[in-house]
């Protein structure tokens, strides 16, 4: 990748920017491991599924909700789904689990976003830089929350844009904003599927920061036609 050739950042925020390149459904499953809990991986990725399904349909959150209460929300809903199938044997309240899980996410957020504000810093010097995300209309707020809004000229949230990752046309969105030729951005996402693949449709430069994946296809996935990275730090020495 020519970084001359770059004049602007566009960045997905779930899984990129707070949680260090794993798929959330990674982060919360190692949330009931982390509280002691011994639950079946497939039955909690069903569940996963099925709340991700729900609040797309029928959105829960206020435009004002933080990341702490997205993460109570859809813990609570998780857990609870999971206490009714009998995932936890022989517990009678599942609140305490519910509250053990939503904090150890929510600090794995915070130090996810923690290590990459000050990439964010660096980038924002050089490049104007756009989101793009599926989110659930509190995008805003989350990101005032953990302290990135001022990087970014502006934001395409899924919920207002009235359409979804992996359609090519929410990036072209953030391609308006910039005001750019896709070939003159590069889109940095944690998602081969929903980021890398689309923006190279478009004709944009991609850098696919690959942490654990969703399905097996995506983890044995080589990024054809993008710049694989482990950690967001190392787009510091492609792109400056």
């Amino acid at each position: 990748m020519d970084k001359m050739d770059i004049k602007g950042i566009i960045f997905d925020y779930g899984g990129t920017i707070d949680s260090f390149g794993d798929h959330w459904s990674e982060v919360i499953y190692d949330g009931f491991l982390n509280a002691g809990v011994n639950l079946d991986k497939e039955t909690f990725r069903k569940v996963y599924v099925d709340v991700e399904r729900s609040l797309e349909a029928n959105p829960l959150f206020m435009p004002q909700d933080d990341f702490a209460t997205v993460m109570e929300i859809k813990i609570n809903y998780q857990t609870g789904l999971l206490f009714r199938q009998g995932a936890f044997p022989g517990m009678k309240d599942p609140s305490q689990l519910a509250n053990k899980v939503r904090n150890y996410c929510y600090n794995k957020a915070k130090a996810s976003v923690a290590a990459a504000r000050p990439v964010l810093e660096e980038l924002y010097k050089r490049y104007p830089m756009v989101m793009v995300t599926n989110f659930y209309g509190n995008i805003q707020a989350v990101m005032k929350e953990m302290g990135v809004s001022k990087y970014f000229k502006g934001v395409v949230e899924s919920f207002y844009a009235g359409v979804r990752k992996p359609d090519p046309k929410i990036f072209s969105m953030g391609l308006d904003i910039l005001k750019l030729k896709p070939e003159e951005v590069v889109v940095i996402g944690d998602s081969y599927k929903n980021d890398i693949r689309p923006a190279l449709t478009l004709g944009c430069k991609a850098i696919w920061l690959k942490g654990r994946q969703w399905s097996q296809q995506e983890a044995e996935n080589p990024g054809e036609g993008a710049t694989v990275i482990s950690s967001l730090d190392e787009v510091l020495p492609i792109l400056l």
